[in-house]
């Protein structure tokens, strides 16, 4: 897949792309797995905003994807749609009963193909399988963190992880942020790497698309009143004087370590992101 970019006719479309969706092959969703999305506009029940920067964007109906891949099944790739809930891609597959469901799309899937789930799967794009039957190496998606609850884990467009190692009943997998972490041998993963790989290099190129998308206008700190941001005030481009960058309330922003230090699942990690 490669972004298509338009002719700069406008400053709206200088720099604008937008995907090819050449992978995508059906473009009507299945009625019977689709659901209700309801919108709040970041406004809690009093009507008062509680996130910001959210509100209008488009309509949009939930596709119910299956995460969990549970039993033995072959099913067979009915079409590849676009999901707006998602940056993947997601395949409609169809089991020999003829049931119907959602699953992602993984790379190079695409109409026809046979994917399995199940520990006698095969060892190619779209299988999943618990993680003590996929050999060490392998590119994997769409991992479980404990078994049955379904895939927690790389998930979004292009993403894959790799299962480095398996010892004492728990495997290690590097995630796509550099992160090695110990996983179950019983969790399931499915084999490749998620679909629309070129997802990132999409350009919005104007506000209005952006609105489009459910996000309102952001205002910078350093612009406002100091009755508004600790940032605010001074005259012409002012620094925030302050040592280090702070949110609208106060509290230190860029940086900031969030991640509880008493995690109980510190003892899972092997390596942090980014080598830390």
């Amino acid at each position: 897949m490669a972004a298509i970019k338009y002719k700069p006719t406008t400053p709206g479309r200088r720099g604008m792309s937008v995907p090819s969706f050449d992978e995508v092959t059906k473009f009507t969703p299945e009625k019977s797995l689709l659901s209700v999305k309801k919108k709040y506009s970041g406004r809690n029940s009093y009507g008062r905003i509680t996130v910001r920067h959210k509100g209008g964007g488009n309509r949009q109906k939930y596709r119910l994807v299956d995460f969990k891949r549970q039993g033995d099944l072959k099913e067979t790739v009915i079409g590849i749609e676009y999901d707006p809930n998602r940056t993947a891609y997601i395949a409609l597959v169809a089991d020999e009963a003829g049931k119907k469901r959602y699953v992602l799309a993984p790379a190079g899937l695409t109409d026809g193909d046979v994917i399995e789930s199940g520990s006698g799967a095969d060892i190619k794009p779209g299988n999943t399988l618990p993680l003590a039957n996929i050999p060490v190496g392998t590119v994997i998606y769409n991992v479980e963190l404990y078994p049955g609850k379904g895939a927690q884990l790389v998930r979004s467009a292009g993403a894959q992880a790799q299962l480095m190692a398996k010892e004492n009943g728990m495997a290690q997998v590097r995630l796509p942020s550099g992160e090695v972490r110990l996983v179950r041998l019983d969790c399931n993963a499915s084999i490749g790497q998620v679909g629309n790989i070129e997802h990132d290099t999409v350009k919005i190129g104007k506000a209005g698309r952006k609105r489009h998308m459910g996000v309102r206008p952001t205002v910078r700190g350093s612009v406002m009143n100091p009755c508004d941001h600790p940032h605010g005030g001074g005259e012409g481009k002012s620094p925030i004087g302050r040592p280090g960058p702070v949110t609208p309330w106060g509290k230190p922003a860029l940086g900031l370590k969030t991640r509880n230090k008493k995690a109980r699942t510190d003892k899972f990690i092997v390596r942090r992101r980014n080598g830390k």
